[in-house]
């Protein structure tokens, strides 16, 4: 009776100790969001300071991913908002606003008061109404350290044609599929019957002609044994639209397009190309192992073509002076001269270009450089087409990267920033590059970056909470001097 009492006793004691446990964690957990409550609060003090427009010619954004890079409705213009930088010890949350003239190849910083707190991976979308708004809905704010996070659930509009922000706070924020409507600025439920996408993150969505939604991708963990998740990337897609032409009733169909689907992966960049036609761009498929996670990542393009319910793969055909030449050297090439030997007649497999740079602190960075083989973007292959088999080879273009920003306008597509990662260092990309859609003849690169000046620093184990606040602010030099405090941004 003793051993069996003092049995139960111990039981009942480890009940007591995981109770305290959790109680413990709650509160840790509640603490620490209050701590990034407060930062972000402090923030917006400092942002309060600005109490009118300053429009500033500037050089290209510091390095940044999962900022938003939008078209501007009416003027040649794109708008790059938000995002963050790790530099291998703090991360830095921006909430500046940029404006690229397209025409002029220049860049202007915008300051406006009021604007939304510092964040990265939100939501943002371009309307024309009223001359223009860029709709910012959520986001993700970190701390220094990248340990914890806050996770926002707030709408903000910017009005392109006064340079003022507005917060909406009439709406409610769910995990379900939801419209708003941007007239009366309220949200309404939709219940869509069929089977929908399975619960998952980083999917992405792109409209039809028909004023159909394509869900495409993303990614989940699922529990395979006790305290082991695995990740699953996600490569199927969905329809949700509206049933027998009815707006208030919606249907999801599970789709199956033919052609050559991009390979599975997260992290890849949308946007919405010539001919309605949805633009997939680069991102990383990772690799998990045991006690390891190690990332490959892609700069290939695919176009999705939702009225014939088909993938393409873009493939790049040259500059047209290649092509004229390599035309004239066919004709005077002997009979049994060399032919394409990969990939089948007409065809050329992809080849691949390494290039290793050496940083500060002898840190090796590979970058690989994936070169597509001659072909023409949206269209299928023929064997019989002349531009398949005399293009030249493409010039280099963006390399592999995942969380790029991408936009297109007048048929130009832009692909700004991103990151991709080398052995435990991360390096995230500035550069700006652009390719015109209907030709497809080769990239063309207006900012360069090069990695070997990017800092990284090593991992420490603790932080002063001083250098947590630089770490988070991200930029505004100036509202730092005037509060005494020193910014870590790299502006």
């Amino acid at each position: 009776m003793g051993k069996k009492g003092k049995k139960e006793k111990k039981g009942r004691g480890a009940e007591k100790t995981a109770v305290k446990m959790e109680k413990k964690v709650s509160k840790r957990s509640r603490k620490e969001e209050e701590d990034l409550e407060a930062l972000i609060a402090h923030f917006q003090t400092l942002d309060a300071k600005r109490t009118q427009i300053v429009e500033t010619p500037c050089p290209p954004p510091s390095p940044r991913l999962n900022a938003s890079l939008s078209v501007h409705p009416e003027k040649d213009e794109l708008i790059l908002f938000g995002g963050e930088y790790f530099n291998g010890q703090k991360t830095f949350l921006y909430n500046e606003l940029y404006v690229y003239n397209i025409r002029k190849d220049t860049w202007t910083k915008v300051d406006i008061p009021s604007p939304p707190p510092r964040r990265c991976a939100h939501q943002a979308v371009v309307v024309p109404q009223g001359g223009g708004q860029l709709w910012v809905f959520g986001g993700e704010f970190a701390s220094p350290s990248g340990e914890q996070f806050y996770h926002y659930k707030d709408l903000w509009v910017l009005h392109l044609a006064t340079k003022t922000w507005e917060q909406v706070k009439d709406y409610i924020y769910y995990n379900d599929v939801y419209a708003f409507n941007l007239d009366t600025f309220t949200w309404s439920k939709l219940s869509p019957s069929g089977t929908g996408p399975t619960p998952r993150s980083g999917c992405q969505m792109s409209v039809t002609p028909q004023g159909g939604i394509v869900i495409y991708g993303g990614y989940s963990k699922q529990r395979v044994k006790k305290d082991v998740d695995k990740g699953t990337r996600h490569s199927d897609m969905f329809l949700l639209k509206p049933e027998d032409g009815r707006e208030d009733k919606w249907v999801w169909t599970r789709m199956n397009p033919s052609g050559v689907k991009p390979t599975p992966r997260s992290g890849f960049s949308v946007a919405m190309a010539p001919n309605h036609q949805t633009l997939f761009f680069g991102g990383v498929c990772d690799e998990e192992e045991e006690e390891s996670l190690a990332g490959e990542f892609f700069n290939d393009l695919y176009f999705y073509d939702a009225t014939r319910n088909r993938w393409f793969e873009g493939q790049l055909k040259g500059p047209k002076s290649e092509k004229k030449k390599r035309r004239r050297g066919r004709r005077e090439e002997p009979e049994g001269g060399s032919k394409l030997a990969c990939g089948g007649a007409g065809t050329q497999a992809p080849v691949e270009v390494v290039k290793e740079v050496v940083t500060e602190d002898g840190t090796v960075v590979t970058i690989k450089q994936v070169l597509s083989a001659p072909g023409s973007a949206g269209q299928p292959q023929s064997e019989d087409e002349d531009s398949l088999e005399e293009a030249g080879s493409p010039t280099p273009g963006p390399c592999p990267r995942s969380n790029a920003m991408l936009a297109v306008k007048h048929g130009v597509l832009y692909v700004y920033g991103g990151m991709f990662e080398a052995g435990d260092r991360q390096v995230t990309l500035s550069d700006l590059h652009c390719l015109d859609l209907h030709r497809m003849e080769a990239w063309k690169t207006l900012v360069e970056m090069d990695p070997e000046t990017q800092e990284w620093l090593e991992e420490t184990d603790s932080e002063e909470d001083s250098e947590e606040v630089e770490g988070a602010e991200g930029g505004d030099e100036d509202e730092d001097e005037d509060s005494g405090e020193e910014s870590g941004a790299e502006d």
